[in-house]
């Protein structure tokens, strides 16, 4: 078994690592919404995602709260919108807290990002960033494709982005996503 099999392996069934999340997660409520970080706290994790521990990539630890998203309470007037407050979003947690870093930190790229941790409240994701601009990402032929990708997280182009998209699959069942649910439902209503 290598190494980061190993981290993998402490961190789904350790009980001294679940002791130690638990006190992360009392400092971490403290912390603000973005916290940037040294290093990743699942290495394994992220250097499955594409992060190289090198001059260009940036970690970004962010805050999420929890629940179900809703309009806001209209107290004046009859709308047939009254009827469910509960706002139906086709986004994951995670493809919003990969939006939200992309707007904090305008000038670098979303590469990917992965769940760290939630509770009751809040969910937290740990974000990968690549400075595009950096010469050191420009030099390295197996990053640099991402100088040509322009707000990745926005356009659903991130593996949480393609998820929601339902691009995981293919084939039989799923005719009717590509390129995209919207563009399938133009081309046969002709609208």
């Amino acid at each position: 078994m290598n190494l980061y099999q190993n981290i993998r392996n402490l961190y789904k069934k350790s009980a001294s690592f679940k002791k130690l999340q638990h006190e992360r997660l009392i400092l971490w409520r403290k912390e603000p919404v973005f916290v940037k970080l040294e290093h990743p706290t699942r290495l394994d994790r992220a250097r499955s995602l594409g992060y190289k521990a090198k001059q260009g990539f940036v970690m970004v630890r962010v805050r999420l709260k929890r629940g179900g998203r809703q309009r806001p309470l209209i107290k004046k007037g009859r709308r047939s919108k009254h009827r469910r407050r509960t706002k139906i979003v086709a986004k994951n947690y995670q493809q919003i807290a990969e939006e939200r870093v992309g707007k904090a930190y305008t000038n670098l790229a979303v590469l990917n990002s992965y769940l760290m941790a939630k509770d009751g409240i809040y969910a937290w994701f740990e974000v990968i960033l690549v400075d595009p601009h950096h010469s050191v990402i420009k030099a390295d032929p197996h990053i640099n494709w991402i100088l040509n990708h322009k707000d990745r997280a926005f356009r659903g182009l991130t593996s949480a982005g393609k998820r929601s998209r339902g691009l995981r699959y293919s084939g039989k069942g799923h005719e009717k996503i590509r390129p995209s649910k919207h563009a399938n439902r133009v081309s046969r209503q002709g609208r």
